[in-house]
């Protein structure tokens, strides 16, 4: 691929595709729609949980999640008997199901409501969902402030995996994105985990930091598989100032291009690989033996608003502030003000804002996207005829350029860091509406 030809595709803008269609194009949606929709929740659909809480001690420059800053203990228990009051309401609007499958609790850093308030929610959340007895239970983990009463808390609640934000371990390269987190204090998280029986562990990394090399997106990597991670998740960072202003104290002039973060990249998932890992989708890898690695192989593998996932549960439902959830009538996002959340449960009522009822077309793209984010393939005999002469005038430039080929009546992508590109050629929204995204590389 010519210097110019890569240009052009690193440069694009594209969304991740967490959802289809993207958040940008959710519109408002009225509280009745959102409840008729969890009324035609079917008798043996599985319920998957996401919880947000969006607390954290400090505040990390890099970070492009709702967050806030707090360590107002009245804060923190207000927002948890919302999350529990929010349980009820929706336990009450569901009809029968088949019963949770999957919890994740994201943040910001869930920890932050103390080991109190997570053995209430989880308890909570147990009282009013009936749960299976395979279900996963995960939550996401800032090393700095995991202790060992939060741990027990964790494990007596059921918890079954942890991610941890590693992002990088080289000190000068935190100091640039205000996280200070010795490789030592992830470590020792890793091991109290462990100790407690919540053995299946992720690390998060990331490539394109400012002031970052190949060098150290090589050290991080090793240092992921040397801590046995189960899954390492190796992500870009994507520098969106207009969206999250924290950003504006990262020296924009230390950010590597694109063919540098490319590098970063490679190199991180180089390590992974002669490690044992599999590569799995757009920036995921996991060892042979984990569910992920298990699914992907059997194209299996799922994606959704926390990325790639095995999670194949029909229904997601979102609680807390910003949370969005998906079910088979569309997607629904609550309130993301805390404020304006909590004062909607308070009064009795699900919290939600911005949705998008999703039309028979929406569902194809959406599969013809998650497979091809999760396989790099698509049989074209699964592409609607009319779909696929849509999409067409965007896959021919990436036919001809490589980034796909047309083999056996199959589309492959065959330059998997421009997956993202391969997916949007089948989004019909893309380029309506004000949305802005990250860089594609």
């Amino acid at each position: 691929m010519s210097p110019e030809t890569f240009a052009r595709y690193a440069g694009a803008a594209l969304p991740r595709y967490t959802s289809y269609p993207t958040a940008p194009h959710f519109a408002p949606l009225a509280e009745a729609e959102y409840r008729a929709w969890l009324s035609g929740i079917a008798p043996g659909d599985a319920l998957s949980l996401y919880v947000h809480i969006p607390f954290c001690r400090s505040l990390c420059w890099y970070c492009g999640c709702h967050t806030a800053v707090t360590r107002l203990p009245a804060r923190l228990a207000r927002y948890t008997d919302g999350l529990l009051a929010e349980a009820a309401l929706l336990a009450a609007a569901l009809p029968a199901h088949g019963g949770v499958s999957a919890l994740h609790l994201g943040g910001g850093t869930p920890s932050a409501i103390g080991a109190e308030g997570l053995s209430r929610l989880l308890a909570a959340l147990r009282a009013h969902f009936p749960f299976r007895d395979n279900a996963e239970l995960a939550i996401e983990l800032d090393p700095r402030v995991l202790t060992p009463v939060i741990a027990d808390a964790l494990a007596e609640g059921g918890i079954t995996r942890a991610s941890l934000g590693v992002q990088d371990i080289d000190p000068e390269v935190q100091a640039r994105i205000g996280r200070i987190q010795p490789s030592e204090q992830v470590a020792r998280a890793v091991a109290l985990l462990r100790e407690r029986g919540i053995g299946a562990i992720n690390l998060d990394l990331m490539y394109g930091l400012p002031g970052q090399g190949v060098a150290e997106a090589e050290a991080s990597a090793r240092f992921a598989a040397e801590l046995g991670a189960d899954r390492v998740a190796v992500f870009g960072y994507a520098h969106v100032p207009w969206m999250k202003p924290a950003q504006n104290a990262i020296d924009a002039r230390q950010l590597p291009g694109a063919e540098a973060r490319l590098a970063q990249a490679e190199a991180a998932a180089a390590v992974l690989e002669a490690a044992g890992y599999r590569r799995i989708g757009l920036d995921h890898f996991a060892r042979p033996e984990d569910p992920m690695a298990r699914a992907a192989a059997a194209g299996a593998l799922r994606r959704n608003f926390q990325g790639y996932t095995t999670d194949a549960a029909p229904v997601l439902l979102g609680l807390g502030a910003s949370s969005i959830g998906r079910l088979p009538a569309g997607f629904a996002q609550n309130i993301a003000d805390e404020r304006g959340w909590l004062a909607e449960i308070e009064a009795g009522r699900l919290a939600v804002a911005r949705g998008r009822a999703l039309t028979e077309e929406d569902r194809q793209r959406a599969s013809l996207i998650e497979r091809l984010m999760c396989d790099l393939a698509l049989p074209l005999r699964a592409v609607p005829e009319a779909v696929l002469a849509a999409a067409r005038p965007r896959l021919e430039p990436l036919l001809a350029d490589g980034v796909l080929a047309e083999r056996e009546g199959r589309l492959e992508v065959t330059e998997r860091r421009f997956l993202r590109h391969a997916a949007a050629a089948f989004d019909a929204y893309l380029g309506q509406g004000p949305g802005r995204h990250s860089k594609a590389v």
